[in-house]
């Protein structure tokens, strides 16, 4: 199957052409083309993503990035050998997301094609089926991380799945970035934060700030993360240090990313002890990328030796329209009448990962 995906729900512009073919739990991905842009440097001043902005910058880059991938693929542009095109329907900005939407639903009218409407952060969740010879096995945990959620996610198969725990407030990758402006440092924040923390670690063995690790010792699932970034704006007004202070910034970017990441750590592990028969823990979203959270999961998956874990590439880490096709690939395998079932496609920027709203 060949799938034309469009991923428009932030900050990136991103669209791939894929060959999909075989089982759902160990399918054979081709990448046939796939152009991404980063609209980083335009937001970087505003500290934060601004959705009109990238709404335009969407509009403006989006037939560049389409022309590139099909040429890319050595498709014709005007009637390119495709199956369905797959877009991102949600979460996300609503601004962005109409941008993927009206394009997507444009070409499918024009090529004759089904267009799939596909859940962000199953994107994510499946981003983990490209890169490698493994099947998924089932039941998985996900633990969904990124600048807008922060999730457990029980996967009793393809396509039945419940969150078990979310937060309550601020997800974790906001939490990162606010932290980040806090202490001075350029958008995105997680890549800066992680940067100092290791630096502090490197320096010293352990680290005198103490922060707190909300809801740790809570007997659900769930997270919050603004009491953390409370405590951060607190220490650092009492310490009153210079800005040109470097060795501050470093151990509290440290002390800040310990607390965010024990907290992540320790309700996964309850989740798996919980759930007595999952098979596969899988950790994606943009902070999967953080080196500290990775060497802290591989140690609990140790813990508990039948389980395997799977994390996303680091091409995949970020958003892009790869997972966002394979996502799709995933939703046709479980009920191939989408197809042919085509309704109007709206963009929800709250959009769930359940079977009820839609992978």
């Amino acid at each position: 199957m060949r799938i034309l995906a469009i991923e428009t729900s932030c900050d990136e512009t991103a669209v791939a052409l894929l060959e999909i073919n075989g089982a759902l739990e160990k399918p054979d991905i081709k990448i046939l083309g796939n152009s991404l842009l980063s609209q980083i440097q335009l937001h970087e001043k505003y500290g934060g993503v601004y959705p009109n902005l990238a709404k335009r910058e969407h509009e403006k880059n989006l037939p560049i990035l389409l022309e590139q991938t099909l040429e890319e693929a050595g498709e014709d542009k005007e009637s390119p050998n495709i199956d369905c095109i797959a877009v991102t329907a949600g979460p996300g900005l609503e601004p962005a997301l109409w941008v993927g939407i009206t394009v997507a639903e444009t070409l499918g009218k024009k090529w004759n094609k089904p267009v799939i409407p596909v859940n962000h952060m199953a994107g994510h969740m499946f981003s983990v089926l490209y890169g490698t010879y493994e099947a998924l096995v089932m039941p998985a945990l996900a633990l969904l991380v990124s600048g807008g959620h922060t999730e457990l996610v029980y996967v009793k198969d393809f396509g039945d799945y419940e969150i078990i725990g979310k937060t309550r407030d601020d997800a974790v990758g906001e939490a990162f970035d606010k932290t980040a402006r806090m202490l001075g440092l350029p958008y995105p924040g997680g890549p800066q934060i992680s940067r100092l923390a290791q630096l502090s670690r490197e320096r010293k063995e352990e680290d005198e700030i103490k922060l707190p690790r909300p809801m740790i010792h809570s007997k659900d699932l769930d997270f919050s993360f603004s009491g953390l970034k409370t405590a951060v704006l607190y220490k650092i007004k009492s310490e009153n240090r210079s800005d040109s202070d470097s060795e501050f910034k470093e151990d509290m970017a440290r002390a800040f990313e310990d607390a965010a990441i024990e907290v992540l750590v320790e309700k996964t592990r309850r989740a798996l002890e919980k759930l007595d028969n999952i098979k596969t823990l899988i950790v994606a979203g943009g902070v999967a990328a953080n080196l500290h959270l990775s060497q802290e999961i591989k140690k609990i998956v140790n813990e508990f030796p039948d389980i395997s874990l799977r994390m996303p590439t680091k091409l995949l880490t970020t958003d892009n329209a790869i997972m966002i096709g394979i996502a799709a690939f995933i939703k046709i395998g479980i009920g191939s009448e989408i197809l042919k079932n085509q309704i109007a496609i709206k963009a929800r920027g709250n959009l769930s990962i359940s079977p009820v709203q839609g992978l």
